[in-house]
């Protein structure tokens, strides 16, 4: 069965043709193009600030001057570490401008987990947040001196604020709006450490860019994805794959009217398409958060109209829990939709009697820019991840023979499409292993494997069922075992681990640590030690939430720990 004729093409939205035409320029155009057409029109807003199209290109502009005077040539990597603010906005299309390439890294990553984002990608220049400039500097001082970065840019949330009290709708709590407003100082100047500067003087004398070079091929993004062994290994995204999946919001009625909520996180695939790359694309208004605050948000989609929101369904399971529900006005939204774990049939259909509104669940990887398949606003299907979107082409297949099988049957989860990466960083091998030819099929064409097992039905929706690689997902955050378990060898009590997911009521499933203790631990360590280590030295989405110590793990004959008799054990203890 051929791309042109698949089963899902029957139940197409009629008003959306079945591939994309997609500019063949830079993502940089996107934001010049949307600023000469909606040059006053907010491009940001942030608790009661608005950012219009003229100056968020003009502080790209800026940015990329300044990147280039500090030695930032056309391929050159560049850390953006801060939450969601229009500085990390401006920041994405500035590296950019400057032909560079954007590494997105978690905010709640920890040092011991940050000096692999300067090193693997070889980064010399840095743009973080002042409260994670702590973070950044004993992360740095503890690598080799080549390694180290050389520029580091500070951002501080508090100059994305207007200048008096925040509105009263739009104000958070009084944690959060100190958070925004803190000015920690910059870390001293080190011998062999990096010029520390603050992003308002460096825009502000920064010299006018070079004419732009990149073109539709040159990467763009390099997002970093964990695995089932070893480190995260960045995904090579180029503007071109990326245009596509930031074009591709026509599928759920983008465009330029559009206002959106922008609270997933920028740095995860999901946010950077959706609230960066889409909203500019389409010269839309993103309302930006830089945490999730139900009933914040709330207040902010009556406040704004807010007509689209991508979220994880954890966040619609938060604001219907709220005992202000009843008070809340949802009547502006016009599509939601996201993705990142199942949502609930019973939540699904309480969202529907509540407020009408049908959650389209969709699917996609870092290595997919996001979304591959997406249900359609007309035919949702719920638990579903939908169908593949424009020009993408996928089966489910023997994991085995690679042989496609017919609907009903589970098997691998397999893609194609413009939106898929060109392969991992500085990792040949994973490359090869991650495309595959299918049996049977004498076009040749690769796809890509998932490594999720799912079923296809006669209509063409794609289901998820079980996972091939170990991979917990909790609250969408997706938290690999193997880097897990490298970061718990670490502590000095800790022998041997096996990390395994378990059940949680709220965020699906929730990391859980088996440990074997080194005998002169015993009876000396408890597992809340382990707990508080983990959440000191590791990002709190993958910092374990529960331990058990055990004498031994279970071993194969080859002498590598069965971790799926440990968790069939969990999954069985969950269900009891």
């Amino acid at each position: 069965m051929s791309v042109t004729d698949r089963p899902h093409h029957r139940f197409w939205p009629r008003r959306l043709p079945r591939e994309l035409v997609v500019p063949e320029t830079s993502l940089v155009a996107n934001l010049e193009i949307s600023a000469r057409r909606y040059p006053d029109k907010p491009a940001c807003r942030f608790f009661g600030r608005s950012v219009s199209y003229r100056e968020l290109l003009a502080q790209a502009e800026a940015l990329a001057g300044w990147l280039q005077s500090v030695g930032v040539r056309r391929g050159d990597r560049v850390l953006l570490y801060l939450q969601n603010c229009p500085q990390f906005v401006a920041a994405v299309y500035g590296i950019l401008r400057a032909d560079a390439v954007v590494v997105p890294v978690n905010p709640m990553n920890r040092a011991e987990e940050f000096g692999h984002y300067i090193t693997d990608p070889e980064a010399r220049v840095a743009i973080c947040s002042a409260d994670l400039a702590g973070v950044v500097a004993p992360a740095d001082a503890a690598l080799p001196g080549p390694q180290r970065l050389a520029e580091v840019l500070v951002v501080r949330y508090a100059d994305a604020l207007p200048a008096g009290p925040l509105p009263a709708a739009e104000a958070p709590g009084e944690a959060t709006e100190a958070w925004l407003r803190a000015d920690p100082p910059l870390p001293e100047a080190a011998p062999g450490g990096p010029r520390w500067t603050l992003w308002a003087d460096a825009l502000a004398a920064a010299p006018v860019p070079r004419p732009a070079q990149a073109g539709p091929d040159d990467l763009a993004l390099l997002p970093y994805t964990s695995g089932t062994t070893g480190l995260p290994k960045g995904c090579l995204h180029t503007h071109r794959s990326l245009m596509h999946n930031a074009a591709s919001g026509v599928w759920n009625y983008a465009g330029a009217e559009a206002v959106s909520l922008s609270v997933v996180p920028m740095f995860h695939i999901t946010g950077m398409v959706y609230g960066v790359l889409g909203t500019v694309f389409f010269g839309g208004t993103g309302v930006i958060l830089p945490r999730w605050d139900r009933e914040l948000a709330a207040r902010l989609i009556a406040l704004h109209r807010i007509s689209h929101w991508v979220c994880i369904p954890t966040m619609i399971i938060d604001l219907l829990a709220s005992p202000n529900l009843e008070r809340f006005d949802l009547s502006s939204l016009r599509s939601l939709s996201g993705g990142g774990a199942a949502m609930p049939q019973a939540v699904a259909q309480r969202l529907q009697e509540r407020f009408g509104l049908a959650f389209a669940e969709g699917y996609g990887l870092t290595e997919t820019a996001a979304p591959s398949h997406i249900n359609p606003p007309e035919r949702p299907k719920q638990q579903c991840l939908g169908m593949p979107i424009f020009g993408t082409d996928a089966r489910v297949v023997d994991p085995v023979t690679l042989a496609e099988l017919p609907p009903g049957e589970v098997g691998e989860i397999v893609t194609r499409g413009p939106m898929l990466f060109q392969g991992y960083w500085k990792h040949p091998q994973a490359t090869a292993a991650a495309f595959v030819t299918l049996a049977g099929d004498r076009s040749g064409a690769r796809f890509f494997r998932t490594g999720d097992l799912g079923r296809m039905d006669e209509d063409g929706y794609f289901f998820l069922t079980d996972r091939l690689k170990r991979m917990i997902n909790a609250s969408g955050y997706k938290v690999w075992p193997a880097e897990v378990e490298t970061l718990l060898f670490r502590h000095p009590a800790v022998q041997e681990a096996c990390v395994i997911a378990a059940r949680d009521a709220y965020r699906g499933e929730t990391v859980k640590a088996v440990v074997v203790l080194r005998p002169e631990a015993r009876g000396h360590t408890r597992e809340q030690d382990i707990l508080d280590w983990a959440r000191e030295h590791m990002a709190a989405y993958k910092a374990p939430r529960l331990v058990e110590f055990v004498d031994t793990l279970p071993k194969s004959g080859a002498g590598k720990v069965m971790w799926r008799l440990l968790q069939d054990r969990e999954s069985e203890r969950g269900a009891a």
